[in-house]
């Protein structure tokens, strides 16, 4: 494992390698939304151990480099009182985002047409604190038989994000909580253009004897709250226009136990060969001052100054590992 999995400084220096002026790092012990400790009998030390890990996360590691890390926290999610009550308490720290999981039905918590986590919502909208959905935080992973390799499941992972957006899109959530973001951390952007095409028509078909919203087209929610996030992406960069270029970020996988293998910055480019320069330049050179709470350094790191595509400012990502978040969290958006 590289030292920079566990150690703050040796972080840095690996994202001044890899091009990345700012990153959000998803938890990896407690899991992707902190659901290691839903599973803790003892709620009362599950929930000292939610905060000791948030405090740890605000004040040691996004604290000893505030310009360079992005503050995300997980939430004791078998209590949507104290959840809110510790959304407001990070905030006050700095807090910039919430780890919340893709499906909360698979793990045995009330789903999101139910009133159950209206406090979580309404707290993360109080305090424009997006809701990061990393596919897997729900526990479920798309496995479709006993005797499949695990590259069948790699390969299926976004679909956990397309059945939250499915989801989101047709519950109650976005009507009650007009402010509320939500990243769809890793997903990829592919599929999105498909997805959307077959939930408007449904919408236009069923939507008059079903209990869903009558008069708002789903895919203009979708443009409004949602953001997809893809690493490598040649599909969703060619439709780009189709799944709405201000709702598209990278991602990146900082690597734990090997350092080869091509960087962040270099699979941007090659994925992006067919964006208009101008687009690009703006995706990684300015944060736009109305979406975002994040401020990273203006102090590039070495291999940006040094890459003709990506100039100005440099490159923030935000994710699991990392994944950059447009108009939420961080400066980077996808042209």
């Amino acid at each position: 494992m590289l030292p920079g999995c566990y150690d703050v400084h040796a972080r840095v220096k690996d994202m001044d390698i890899d091009g990345v002026q700012a990153a959000l790092c998803f938890p990896s012990f407690p899991q992707f939304a902190g659901t290691a400790f839903l599973e803790g009998k003892d709620k009362e030390l599950a929930l000292l151990s939610v905060k000791a890990w948030n405090d740890f996360h605000l004040d040691e590691w996004c604290g000893s480099y505030p310009d360079r890390f992005i503050p995300i926290i997980i939430l004791p999610l078998w209590d949507p009182a104290e959840s809110a009550k510790e959304i407001y308490r990070c905030a006050a720290k700095g807090a910039k985002g919430i780890t919340f999981p893709e499906n909360t039905v698979s793990l045995g918590l009330p789903s999101f047409y139910t009133d159950h986590w209206d406090p979580v919502f309404r707290a993360a909208e109080e305090a424009r604190l997006p809701l990061c959905m990393h596919f897997g935080s729900s526990g479920k992973s798309p496995i479709t038989s006993p005797e499949a390799p695990m590259a069948v499941m790699i390969s299926l992972f976004g679909t956990n994000s397309m059945d939250a957006t499915a989801d989101l899109l047709f519950s109650p959530v976005f009507y009650k909580f007009p402010n509320l973001k939500v990243a769809l951390s890793e997903g990829g952007i592919g599929w999105m253009p498909y997805l959307l095409e077959r939930i408007d028509l449904t919408w236009e078909k069923h939507r008059w004897y079903q209990n869903v919203n009558k008069e708002f087209r789903p895919s203009d929610l979708f443009r409004e709250h949602m953001y997809g996030c893809f690493i490598d992406d040649f599909e969703g960069i060619a439709r780009r226009e189709q799944v709405g270029i201000d709702n598209i970020c990278g991602s990146a996988i900082t690597r734990t136990r090997i350092r080869t293998g091509p960087t962040a910055v270099s699979t941007r480019q090659r994925c992006c060969t067919t964006c208009p320069t101008a687009r690009h330049t703006r995706s990684s050179s300015s944060t736009p001052a109305s979406s975002t709470t994040f401020r990273a350094s203006t102090d590039c790191p070495p291999r940006c100054t040094r890459c003709p595509s990506l100039p100005g400012a440099g490159t923030v990502f935000t994710g699991s590992c990392c994944e950059r978040r447009a108009r939420v969290i961080s400066p980077f958006r996808m042209g």
